[in-house]
């Protein structure tokens, strides 16, 4: 079996440096396309196949990634459509807000194609995809492409109407988390830490806090508790962040990003 990708960006190169350093496939079973000639010669040095013509990636693949911004897919599925090579490929897409249907639509009803949406945690093998796929898609074609996916992390499979929220949840949700580590680092700064102990501590504190939440199984309001002690200063700033209007802000944000997603899945 042999995938392609269409677009050389850095999901992309996630994905592809994931499933070369997991075996899933070698680097002779994969192939991307790209009009960036610099982008191509970084895998053509690893032995990937590569092209600038999208249309020779699709006939050499069995399975298709479009790894291409979602204003480039349009364009992208017009140039592809025609070919009769593709009915019993698979279609995996990356792109945010593009739907199923829209897919189906320009490929045809009968095209097997799955909706992702991956985060770039993939990029350090920490990522989390969710995935959809549509009613050609077999059990066993599933488990090809979970296990595809799984090379740079986790895996939930979803209903494609929970993907808004899925994108507000995991998709965006690096940039807040990044804003939250930036915040604390800055303070640490202006205590007088310097920029990279400062960063350290807050990226450290959100890694081990994570995990705790996905390794025990413990709520995140009991392991809030845990660190809370009466009177103490957890529990002060914990109180501040609450007048503060912390949780709001996240939820509001969420909100935000989900109305977005919903508007261009339109």
């Amino acid at each position: 079996m042999k995938i392609g990708f269409i677009g050389a960006g850095n999901m992309a190169s996630a994905l592809i440096g994931g499933m070369l350093s997991a075996g899933t496939f070698k680097a002779e079973e994969i192939s991307v396309s790209d009009k960036s000639e610099k982008a191509l010669s970084v895998w053509r040095e690893k032995g990937v196949c590569t092209f600038t013509d999208n249309i020779e990636t699709v006939k050499c693949s069995d399975i298709i990634v479009f790894a291409v911004k979602p204003n480039i897919i349009p364009f992208v599925l017009d140039e592809i459509k025609d070919l009769t090579e593709y009915e019993d490929k698979i279609f995996i897409s990356i792109a945010a807000g593009i739907s199923i249907e829209f897919i189906e639509n320009k490929l045809g009803a009968c095209a097997k194609v799955v909706r992702t949406m991956p985060n770039t945690p993939a990029q350090v093998n920490c990522g989390m995809t969710v995935i959809s796929p549509n009613k050609n898609i077999t059990e066993d074609e599933l488990k090809i492409v979970t296990k595809i996916l799984e090379s740079v992390g986790s895996t939930v499979v979803l209903d494609e109407k929970y993907m808004s929220v899925a994108t507000a949840l995991h998709g965006s949700s690096p940039a807040y988390i990044y804003m939250l580590i930036d915040a604390m680092a800055d303070s640490g700064v202006n205590y007088g830490l310097t920029r990279d102990v400062a960063l350290k501590l807050a990226a450290k504190a959100v890694e081990g806090s994570a995990k705790m939440v996905l390794e025990t199984g413990i709520h995140p309001s009991q392991l809030k508790d845990n660190v809370c002690s009466p009177g103490g200063t957890t529990i002060a700033a914990v109180c501040d962040l609450e007048k503060s209007g912390f949780r709001a802000s996240i939820q509001q944000a969420i909100d935000a990003c989900v109305k977005k997603a919903e508007d261009m899945a339109k």
